[in-house]
């Protein structure tokens, strides 16, 4: 089969052939159509799983994927033969992803049904970035009216955020180009602060002198976070998905949250793809490319949602 893989921590990710996976007891095989692309796609290409999970070289890239099940092992109970599922493809040891035609998962893994009306595309761009998303906010208990800050809102986290926070009743701020108005307004901002005009912390401040409740930050290093938390009041909310919180300082003032990792499975999967069929969420696709161009797209910075690729 084809896949894309890294033949060591930090090489190209190039195309190469590999063995069809058989599923073990317990265990699905999928024949991918289509896998999301994430920014943690390319921490695993260099090395950032080392000494934290087995990895098994060739390693075989890509977590998110979607596609039809081909096999099942013994034992399986759950799925069958030709479910349309879409699921988290990073098990131990790591190295048989998703950008592939084929990966195994365990049936009681993060692996979930797509629902009659779900592109497949689109439920492989959901696991990584809505999940997270989900998480976050199902984790604040955003009441409604209050205001929350998303720092990166165009990205594959972001996007999620804002239609969250706007489904849970806040009055959402997105940061964002200015010419990406109109994509946050459509996903649900009430405001949209142009990053390239100035600073943030300034302009946001300025709009609303006596703070804010929640900021989500998907984007900002410690120095930049530690600024923008000076918008939130004392006792509200900060959330860093790339570990750049200084939780003891948050803490002297207060504030929950903190550094975040998903740890989302299958049923936080299964009500984010009920959402997306019922319509409160749309899958915002900025760029769908062959698997055969992924080393392209792999590390790619500046989309506006997410990447995908045809299996």
């Amino acid at each position: 089969m084809r896949a894309i893989v890294v033949r060591n921590f930090g090489a190209t990710p190039e195309l190469t052939d590999m063995p069809v996976p058989e599923p073990g007891a317990g265990k699905v095989r999928v024949q991918l159509e289509a896998a999301g692309v994430n920014p943690f796609d390319q921490r695993m290409a260099t090395g950032y799983l080392d000494g934290k999970m087995p990895h098994d070289f060739p390693m075989i890239l890509g977590v998110d994927g979607a596609g039809t099940v081909s096999a099942v092992g013994p034992g399986v109970s759950k799925f069958a033969v030709g479910d349309r599922v879409v699921g988290k493809f990073l098990t131990s040891p790591a190295g048989h992803g998703s950008f592939a035609e084929y990966a195994v998962l365990p049936e009681t893994g993060a692996l979930a049904r797509i629902p009659d009306g779900i592109p497949t595309g689109a439920a492989a761009a959901l696991p990584t970035a809505g999940v997270t998303a989900q998480d976050i906010v199902d984790a604040t208990r955003i009441q409604p009216g209050q205001t929350v800050l998303v720092v990166g809102a165009t990205g594959g986290v972001g996007s999620f955020l804002v239609q969250l926070a706007n489904m849970a009743g806040a009055h959402v701020i997105a940061t964002a180009r200015g010419d990406a108005a109109d994509q946050t307004t459509r996903l649900g901002a009430a405001e949209t602060v142009d990053y390239t005009q100035g600073s943030v912390t300034a302009q946001v401040a300025a709009a609303h002198p006596a703070g804010i409740d929640v900021l989500f930050d998907v984007v900002s290093p410690p120095e930049a976070l530690a600024e923008l938390t000076t918008l939130v009041r004392d006792g509200g909310t900060v959330y860093s998905t790339i570990w750049s919180a200084d939780e003891a300082a948050l803490r002297k003032r207060g504030i929950k949250g903190g550094n975040i990792e998903s740890s989302g499975g299958a049923p936080e999967l299964t009500r984010l793809m009920k959402r997306v069929a019922e319509g409160d969420v749309v899958v915002p696709i900025d760029t769908t490319v062959p698997l055969a161009e992924a080393a392209s797209v792999i590390g790619a910075t500046g989309a506006r949602g997410k990447t995908v690729l045809t299996i």
